[in-house]
C-alpha cells in the first residue's frame, strides 16, 4: 500500500512554517493519545504515522528531500540517499517516544523528566509519600481609583474573601491527634497505572490527588482541606502615575498554602475612572477652558485648574477658539520616574454672549462699525479662498 502524504497526515499546507508543523503535531498527538483511545489499534497506528510525518518535516534537509522525491527519499536506495525508515518503522530516525518528549517536553506545566513516561507509564516516576503540602493560589483583584488618586498616589484597604489556614487543625487538614498514612490505592506512588493496547500509561491517583498519602481522620472544621474561606483586608500603597492596566503585586497575600505550603500572591489590577474635566493620554492631560470673547480679543491672564492646584495662563491678544496652550509639568507623574511629569494641554473655547442689554448692544455695534462692515469676511479668509479656487 502507498504511504499517506505527510502534510495531509498533519493537516497542514505544503508551505506550513516550522511553528505550524509543531502546533499541528501537538494537536494530532493529543487526538490519538492512547489515554483517550484505550485499546484502539487505529488510533495507536495513527500516533505512529503523525510522529513519523513530523520527524521528517521538522528537519529542513529531510523536508527538502521529501518535497522532491516523496517517500522514496527515505527508502533504501531511494533518490534521497538511504538512511530511511525502511521496514523497521522509524529506522535511523527517532522513535515516537523521542518525538513526543521533544515536542511536549518544553511546554512547561511542571511535568519534568520523561514526558512520555508521564503520559504512557512504563516505569513512571515514583513520587513517594509526602506530607500533603501545597502552595496557595495567586489571586486577582480589580481596583478602581480616581484620576486625582492616580496623580498623587493613594493608600487603600482592600477587603476580599480567600482560603485561609484552618485554626482548628493548624492547616494540616487532619483532626488534632490524627496523622497522614500511606494511600491504600496507589501504595504511596501518587499515581495509578492503566493499560491501553500495547501501552501502559499512568494517571494521578484519584484517592490522594497525587500526594501518595491521605489523612487518617479529616479535620471536622475544614473537612480535610486545611483551609476555610474567610474575609481579609490588605493595605495597599498605590504609587503616583498608575494608569489603566497597571498591575501591582502584594506578595504573600494570595490564598494560604496547605499544611505549611507557601501562600500565593495578590495581584491588583488598576483602572482609573473617567474625569469630568481632564482627559489623559500617556503622561499628558487635556482639558477645554471657556474664555470671554473680550479676553480673546484684548489678551490677558486666566487661572486654569490642574490636578495639583491652579496655575496662571497668559492669553495673547487675538486668540482664536480652538487654540491649544501647553502648561509644562502639570500633567501626570511618570510611574517609574515620579520627578518627571507630563504636560497639561489647554484648549480654549471663545464664548460669544447670548444675551445683551441695550447699552451693551449699542457699544458692540459701535465697535463693529469701527472695525468695518461686520458682515464682510476678513482679508485672511479671502486670501485662503483664492488658493482654494
Amino acid at each position: 500500500m502507498s504511504k499517506e502524504d505527510y502534510y495531509s497526515l498533519l493537516g497542514v499546507e505544503k508551505s506550513a512554517s516550522e511553528e505550524d508543523l509543531k502546533k499541528a503535531y501537538r494537536k494530532k498527538a493529543v487526538q490519538y493519545h492512547p489515554d483517550k483511545n484505550p485499546g484502539n489499534k487505529e488510533a495507536e497506528e495513527m500516533f505512529k504515522k503523525v510522529s513519523e510525518a513530523y520527524e521528517v518535516l521538522k528537519d529542513p534537509q529531510k523536508r527538502a528531500a521529501y518535497d522532491r522525491y516523496g517517500h522514496a527519499a527515505f527508502q533504501q536506495g531511494g533518490g534521497g540517499g538511504g538512511g530511511g525508515f525502511g521496514s523497521g518503522g522509524f529506522g535511523g530516525f527517532h522513535d515516537a517516544r523521542d518525538i513526543f518528549n521533544e515536542v511536549f517536553g518544553g511546554m512547561g506545566g511542571g511535568m519534568g523528566g520523561d514526558v512520555f513516561e508521564t503520559f504512557f507509564g512504563g516505569g513512571g516516576r515514583r513520587r513517594g509519600q509526602d506530607d500533603g503540602r501545597r502552595d496557595g493560589s495567586d489571586l486577582r483583584y480589580e481596583l478602581e481609583i480616581t484620576l486625582e488618586d492616580a496623580a498623587r498616589g493613594v493608600e487603600k484597604d482592600i477587603t476580599f474573601r480567600k482560603a485561609m489556614r484552618c485554626e482548628h487543625c493548624s492547616g494540616t487538614g487532619a483532626e488534632p491527634g490524627s496523622k497522614r498514612v500511606t494511600c491504600p490505592t496507589c501504595g504511596g506512588a501518587g499515581q495509578v497505572r492503566r493499560s491501553g493496547g500495547i501501552f501502559t500509561f499512568t494517571q494521578t491517583c484519584p484517592t490522594c490527588g497525587g500526594s501518595g498519602s491521605k489523612i487518617e481522620k479529616p479535620c471536622n472544621v475544614c473537612r480535610g482541606e486545611g483551609r476555610v474561606p474567610k474575609n481579609t483586608t490588605v493595605h495597599m500603597k498605590i504609587p503616583a502615575g498608575v494608569d489603566n492596566g497597571t498591575r501591582l503585586c502584594s506578595y504573600g497575600h494570595g490564598e494560604d498554602g496547605v499544611n505549611g505550603g507557601k501562600p500565593g500572591d495578590l495581584y491588583v489590577d488598576i483602572s482609573v475612572a473617567e474625569h469630568d474635566h481632564f482627559q489623559r493620554e500617556g503622561d499628558d492631560l487635556y482639558c477645554e477652558i471657556p474664555i470671554k470673547f473680550t479676553l480673546a480679543a484684548l489678551g490677558g491672564s486666566i487661572e486654569v485648574p490642574t490636578l495639583f492646584g491652579k496655575v496662571s495662563l497668559k492669553i495673547p491678544a487675538g486668540t482664536q477658539t480652538g487654540k491649544v496652550f501647553r502648561v509644562r509639568g502639570q500633567g501626570m507623574p511618570n510611574l517609574r520616574h515620579n520627578s518627571s511629569h507630563g504636560d497639561l494641554l489647554v484648549r480654549v473655547q471663545v464664548e460669544v454672549p447670548t444675551s445683551l442689554n441695550s447699552e451693551q448692544r449699542k457699544k458692540l455695534e459701535e465697535f463693529a462699525q469701527a472695525m468695518g462692515d461686520p458682515h464682510e469676511p476678513s482679508k485672511s479668509f479671502f486670501d485662503k479662498a483664492k488658493k482654494f479656487f
